[in-house]
């Protein structure tokens, strides 16, 4: 009889950094021994207002002792506060909310899919899609980025989508046909590197797309929410979408997710056509109102505007006195990127060990996402900590 095998109470599809932290303020993390780390994580872009903010804190805890979850069966008040927000800051004239950045995504698609189909035209179902991007870990999203590490072992995957380089109009145009209905793209790329959509790139699908009558989706997931140094990425780019997917920040660290559409694109999805259980509960929606609340205060962009240009002016500096170990400085806001000779995954544990936490991203990029409300003092000795470490050298 052969030995009983073990395998891990816990799926082991993370590779985790062996730090437990017990709690956190601000742009600080401790762990259990009491260490003190300046959090460049955020919780990967998600923890917009820091740790344990008391707005945030405050919001949640009168929800939690009132009401957490009724479902979409019946009406929620904070839900409908949530929509009427978004909309009215955004390019938007309706929302759908659901839990996270992939379903998000997931709604965006069958939207598109929906779209066309009410109107006749099934075989428009076809969406464009970006080499290095990253939309999410379901079937459909990771079908839709393609990247090996994503979809090796899940074939065979969700047909629909076509992809081509970044920032490449010349074929983005040339892969337009008679099926093709969307074209998704995040304007800018995190877990592919930091990688900001070229000048002129977003106006160029945006002229695409209305030229051949397709939907423009963006996926501001990551780079939404104020990350930017603007509400939404699209802002800086002047081409708005006609569908985005957003998550992580809005919610400041409790699961949210939503999808935003333009009563045109939208107009197909009617009672019964998609749903989610807990999708806009009260407790969701009390925390992503908290956020909007600071986040939409007129000083609040301003200030995170500052802010990344200091974070910014700081980098570049490092890599003009440090060359051979950091090559280049990517991003817009607080949404950098820095990447560096050697080994990036090493070089991130020299940086924890030092106590700063920053987040590996691909062409050996490393993401700088703070809290947006980091302090001039923290930036500074986030700065302080990093030219430590580039002074030894490449990992």
């Amino acid at each position: 009889m052969s030995e009983p095998t073990t395998f891990p109470p816990l799926l082991p599809v993370y590779q985790r950094i062996d730090l437990c932290f017990e709690r956190g303020a601000g742009c600080w993390l401790w762990d259990r021994e009491g260490r003190k780390y300046l959090d460049f994580t955020a919780g990967i872009a998600v923890c917009s207002l820091g740790h344990a903010h008391p707005h945030l804190v405050s919001a949640l805890v009168a929800q939690a002792e009132k009401l957490w979850h009724v479902s979409n069966l019946f009406r929620i008040p904070a839900l409908e506060r949530l929509a009427e927000r978004l909309v009215a800051a955004s390019f938007a004239d309706t929302v759908f909310v659901c839990n996270s950045g992939a379903e998000a995504v997931e709604a965006c698609i069958k939207l598109v899919r929906r779209h066309f189909w009410a109107r006749g035209q099934p075989q428009r179902h076809r969406i464009i899609t970006f080499e290095g991007s990253f939309h999410g870990r379901t079937l459909a999203t990771i079908s839709a980025a393609g990247g090996k590490r994503l979809v090796e072992g899940f074939a065979p995957l969700l047909d629909g989508f076509d992809r081509v380089p970044f920032g490449d109009l010349a074929q983005v145009e040339a892969a337009i046909g008679p099926h093709t209905a969307a074209i998704l793209v995040e304007p800018v790329q995190g877990e592919g590197g930091v990688r900001v959509a070229p000048e002129g790139f977003l106006q160029g699908l945006r002229a695409l797309c209305d030229r051949h009558g397709l939907l423009l989706v963006y996926d501001e997931v990551q780079c939404g929410m104020g990350r930017t140094g603007r509400l939404f990425a699209y802002e800086l780019f002047d081409a708005p979408p006609d569908v985005m997917a957003l998550a992580k920040g809005l919610g400041g660290g409790f699961p949210i997710g939503a999808c935003l559409a333009t009563a045109d694109a939208a107009a197909a999805m009617g009672p019964g056509v998609h749903g989610s259980t807990f999708g806009g509960n009260p407790l969701a929606c009390a925390a992503a109102n908290a956020v909007l609340d600071l986040v939409l205060e007129p000083a609040f962009l301003e200030r995170v505007r500052a802010r990344g240009a200091r974070l910014k002016e700081g980098l570049d500096g490092l890599a003009e006195r440090y060359p051979a170990v950091l090559a280049e400085v990517r991003g817009l806001g607080l949404m950098l990127g820095i990447k560096v000779h050697g080994d990036h995954q090493r070089f991130a544990a020299r940086l924890r060990e030092k106590g700063l936490l920053v987040v590996p991203a691909a062409e050996q990029v490393l993401r700088l996402l703070p809290p947006l409300v980091v302090e001039d003092e923290d930036i500074d000795l986030a700065l302080e900590r990093l030219e430590a470490a580039l002074r030894e050298g490449p990992a």
